[in-house]
């Protein structure tokens, strides 16, 4: 395996998850009894570049299919976040009905209906067609399609250049990271903003957050390379934001390298530093990462065997990717987890991959009274146990094993 940036061979191996089925890839009742591929998930860091990633064991095009399954409209805290971003951003470059924003991914239309709210012209380019139906219904132009540079050529070629490119989840979803920002730079105007978030690699070492390594992120980023890639293609970054989204992620913005009329930020040059000083380009950061997924692997299991013996009943909250990667690293089944319950009914009726634990609906909390809920999806704690704070009325309590194994009572 070559860096997807650099080219360089891959030697060094960053975490080996194993094998794990794709994480959005949720199963019917008649697929339980069908086999099931398991793809390896292996993390590589590049010795020249510094780009944390996993091979394209399973194509982007058919991981984002017809029938994916997350869509971004289920998170309240992920709608306020799109809505607050919306209105920053129209203030700050004073966006109007003679503008035109993209956005890469545009997954449920989300984020460009709070622009298109503001009568601010928007075009969604979204590959997942069930996804971008569903934004087509709110009036929002969607191109479905894989975003590279082929596709900003065709829409230079019609006459369509973006005041603002935005891209929150998507650059590390990208198995051709060099065809992907040339894009943005073809389709950029001369002194447009490009926006993208990701989640931050170094959050993701510091907290142990090795459940968001999942076959749809192929890449795992820090500021210093994502700087460098992007420089590589003209483009430059002027400003950056630290986010608490995701569990710590970062919103970069970029200029064509050529664009005088704005300044570099403070928060650029303190961020990158910051990275060096923790030791970004050394090898012996990305060493031992593999010990502490371990750990919280065996006291997550621990926890779990123990309430069984005991005959207590743990189900879980949240049905999504993250969770899908520690429940397969930790080998948990049913006879663990009774359940997950999720708000989505795009996934609810249907199981888990690799685990084939049902996906249910929040009743079954209400009649079961589990003693534990589990919330595989970590970054969204507070609003999950703020929505279910009625278990508490029957002594239950919420679990969490990332950063650390961690009962709330």
């Amino acid at each position: 395996m070559k860096c997807r940036f650099c080219g360089n061979e891959l030697k060094q191996e960053f975490i080996d998850l194993v094998n794990s089925p794709p994480s959005n890839s949720y199963l019917t009742k008649e697929q339980l009894n069908e086999p099931e591929i398991f793809y390896p998930l292996k993390v590589y860091v590049c010795e020249e570049c510094f780009l944390v990633q996993i091979d394209e064991y399973k194509k982007s095009q058919e991981i984002f299919d017809k029938d994916y399954a997350y869509f971004s409209s289920y998170s309240l805290t992920w709608l306020k976040h799109s809505k607050e971003y919306a209105d920053m951003i129209t203030e700050r470059l004073g966006l109007n009905k003679d503008s035109l924003v993209v956005e890469i991914a545009s997954n449920d239309g989300y984020l460009l209906q709070y622009f298109k709210e503001k009568n601010i012209p928007v075009l969604g380019i979204e590959p997942a067609s069930n996804t971008a139906q569903v934004a087509k219904e709110k009036g929002i132009e969607t191109i479905e399609r894989l975003f590279y540079d082929d596709l900003a050529e065709e829409l230079i070629r019609d006459g369509k250049s973006a005041d603002l490119i935005v891209g929150n989840n998507v650059l590390a979803h990208n198995p051709y990271i060099n065809k992907f920002v040339s894009g943005l730079k073809i389709l950029l105007k001369p002194q447009g903003v490009i926006t993208m978030e990701f989640p931050h690699f170094m959050q993701l070492v510091s907290h142990n957050q090795f459940d968001t390594i999942y076959h749809e992120h192929f890449s795992y980023l820090s500021f210093t390379t994502v700087k460098k890639i992007f420089e590589a293609h003209g483009l430059e970054l002027f400003d950056v934001e630290e986010l608490p989204t995701h569990g710590g992620s970062l919103r970069i913005y970029a200029k064509h390298a050529e664009d005088n009329s704005k300044p570099i930020s403070n928060r650029v040059y303190e961020l990158f530093y910051r990275e060096d000083k923790v030791g970004i380009k050394n090898l012996d950061y990305y060493k031992n990462f593999q010990d502490k997924a371990n750990k919280i692997k065996h006291d997550l299991l621990t926890f779990l065997t123990e309430q069984k013996q005991c005959g207590k009943k743990v189900v879980a909250y949240g049905a999504a990717a993250k969770g899908n990667t520690l429940i397969n690293y930790c080998g948990i089944k049913k006879d663990l987890v009774e359940f997950v319950v999720d708000a989505s009914p795009h996934k609810r009726g249907k199981f888990l991959p690799g685990s084939h634990i049902p996906i249910v609906n929040e009743e079954r909390i209400k009649e079961e009274k589990p003693d534990y809920v589990l919330i595989l999806p970590w970054n969204i704690r507070e609003e999950i146990m703020k929505q279910l704070n009625y278990i508490r009325d029957w002594g239950g309590k919420f679990v969490v094993a990332i950063p650390k194994m961690e009962i709330i009572d």
